[in-house]
């Protein structure tokens, strides 16, 4: 079971492969299966109370579980000790041996908890020090072992994610991912290809290349235009028909990426823009920078390109130290940024950060009604901005079916969170999942698309 961000999907499917050269098997569901693997969340409450709750249920079927991933990584034996019913808490060191590890569960030999550290501290301060340093690191996505077969997939879907790296190095005040996922540390470009082209073999369409910050990709591999580099040799891949890249920091999104991502064939022009909030007051307690002007004119130097990206956005209100000033602001931005998603999330203290030692906390009340009111504004400018394709042309990738109606994704869609397309007039029965189709957009469903395929019958 998975909980959490797309990089866990594919730590998910490196663990279901590890767990398969061990002599394990994959079991339908947790009624049928010797030992539950869930694989946790620990970014924000939701997500944590979300990933415990998965863990109580799966115990209560009666069978051993075993919590992993983040909030495992995160908490450990703290988590261990508050909830009993885990049969053991995992963190990342044991990924490498996990069949082992399920083997003494399964057989009641008693495995130790966790005992959490500060991932930053495990490998060296200097970029260019770190790929070395990082073989004798465990770092969860980066094994690929094509002899082996270290990823098994876990479905069958026609877009998968790749991971380029893991960890950050950025240090903003209101997020504690980089000290339980580590610093920032990238994958070889050969093992991202080699992992792509495994993947299109397996029926895969697309790809969406995912990091905590995808625009960091090269930099401890002493060359920050990897990505730009290897962007066409994954778009020239047999088989593969887009190619998305995901977790971009606007301040790092440098001229020749953002050419690359926009103008290069194979690979969707979509800008998946880690904005946070829009005034620069802001933004620079959270140790972030930007503003409004800056973003803008971003988005407006990417749209001269390829007019008509995909863009999206996540958002933080009721920061400490936020105004009405500061939100107005926000509002301002959004009003004029024309993104295609909007995620709005209200603040809260996370432990081990910056910001949870701030002044000048926001009322919790007061925070709800500002994540109300810009929700409201965020879902009214995204639905105006799927009215504004009425009309255009759109590639959809098809996943599935809908009420009898083939469903996928354009490019400015990203999966899961950027809305669908709905193709009207083509049966389920004819559908033929990852295709790639031509459609015109004859209308809107909110975020979502209305298109009829461009041509004759399917």
């Amino acid at each position: 079971m998975t909980l959490g961000c797309a990089r866990n999907e594919v730590d998910s499917e490196e663990l279901a492969g590890r767990l398969g050269a061990g002599g394990w098997a994959l079991a339908g569901d947790a009624e049928d299966a010797d030992v539950v693997l869930v694989n946790t969340c620990g970014f924000i409450d939701s997500a944590k109370k979300d990933s415990i709750d998965t863990v109580l249920a799966a115990a209560d079927v009666g069978r051993k579980v075993v919590a992993v991933g983040c909030l495992a990584e995160r908490y450990g034996d703290q988590l261990a000790e508050s909830l009993p019913e885990a049969d053991a808490v995992l963190g990342f060191d044991s990924y490498a041996d996990i069949a082992a590890r399920l083997d003494d569960i399964a057989a009641g030999r008693p495995v130790a908890a966790h005992t959490p550290r500060d991932r930053r501290t495990l490998l060296p301060v200097t970029p260019v020090q770190r790929p070395a340093a990082a073989a004798d690191v465990a770092v969860p996505g980066h094994a690929w072992l094509p002899s082996n077969m270290a990823r098994t997939r876990l479905d069958d879907a026609p877009v998968a994610y790749v991971k380029l790296a893991s960890g950050c190095d950025r240090r903003c005040t209101f997020c504690a991912i980089p000290s339980f996922r580590g610093s920032f540390v990238s994958r070889p470009p050969e093992d991202v290809l080699g992992e792509a082209k495994w993947l299109a073999g397996t029926g895969v369409r697309e790809l969406v290349l995912v990091s905590e910050n995808s625009t960091s990709y090269g930099k401890d591999l002493g060359d920050l235009r990897a990505l730009e580099a290897m962007l066409p040799r994954l778009g020239e891949i047999d088989g593969i028909e887009r190619v998305r890249v995901s977790y971009l920091q606007p301040a790092e999104l440098r001229p020749d990426l953002l050419r690359a991502i926009a103008a290069t064939a194979g690979v969707a022009p979509y800008f998946d823009l880690s904005f946070q909030h829009a005034s620069p007051s802001v933004l620079r307690r959270m140790k972030r920078f930007g503003g409004t002007d800056a973003f803008l004119d971003l988005l407006a130097r990417a749209r001269g390109i390829a007019p008509d990206l995909g863009a999206r956005s996540n958002v933080i209100v009721g920061f400490p130290g936020e105004t009405d000033a500061d939100v107005a602001q926000l509002e301002h931005f959004l009003s004029e940024a024309r993104l295609d998603a909007i995620g709005v999330f209200g603040y809260s203290d996370e432990d081990g950060t910056e910001a949870a030692g701030f002044d000048g906390k926001v009322d919790p009340d007061v925070v709800a009604e500002r994540v109300s009111r810009v929700t409201a504004l965020a879902d009214e400018l995204v639905a105006q901005r799927a009215e504004d394709r009425i009309g255009t042309r759109v590639e959809v990738l098809i996943e599935g079916d809908e009420d009898g109606e083939p469903v996928g994704r354009a490019a400015h869609q990203g999966p899961d969170v950027d809305g669908i397309v709905r193709l009207m007039g083509g049966a389920a029965d004819d559908l033929q999942r990852g295709r790639l189709v031509s459609a015109f957009v004859v209308d809107t469903d909110g975020v979502d698309l209305l298109a009829e395929p461009v041509g004759a019958s399917w």
